[in-house]
């Protein structure tokens, strides 16, 4: 667990220092982003500096201030994984979906990231995934 923990802070910490990035070249403060993004000047701050990880509604919006891939932003924050072959079809449907919570869809992105994981396990010590 420990180790996971790790991973997310250090993923955190480069999805922040990428977004100040992106907001330095935009030429916007950190006020300006905050209000063009619909989130306290606070919050983004602790974004940035990799202490909060944002929802993918927010970095939904944060992408659309700063006129950026939201899909880019997905992949730098974990939510995506470009490494599934898949394009993340099945995660951009359930991440715009307006009638799932934010909670919804992280959970059935959970499931779907688990399904992935087993199937891979699966050929690796079978050669093809189980069809069960």
């Amino acid at each position: 667990m420990v180790r996971s923990k790790g991973k997310v802070t250090q993923r955190a910490r480069a999805l922040g220092e990428y977004l100040k990035e992106q907001r330095v070249s935009a030429q916007l403060s950190l006020r300006q982003l905050a209000e063009q993004a619909g989130v306290s000047n606070p919050y983004l701050s602790q974004i940035e500096r990799g202490l909060r990880k944002p929802s993918a509604e927010v970095l939904q919006q944060i992408a659309k201030a700063l006129r950026i891939s939201a899909e880019q932003l997905y992949v730098r924050a974990g939510i995506l994984n470009p490494e599934d072959g898949v394009g993340g079809s099945v995660e951009l449907a359930v991440l715009g979906d307006t009638s799932l919570t934010e909670r919804q869809k992280q959970s059935l992105l959970d499931v779907y990231a688990s399904f992935l994981a087993l199937n891979s396990r699966q050929e690796d010590t079978s050669g093809s995934p189980d069809e069960s």
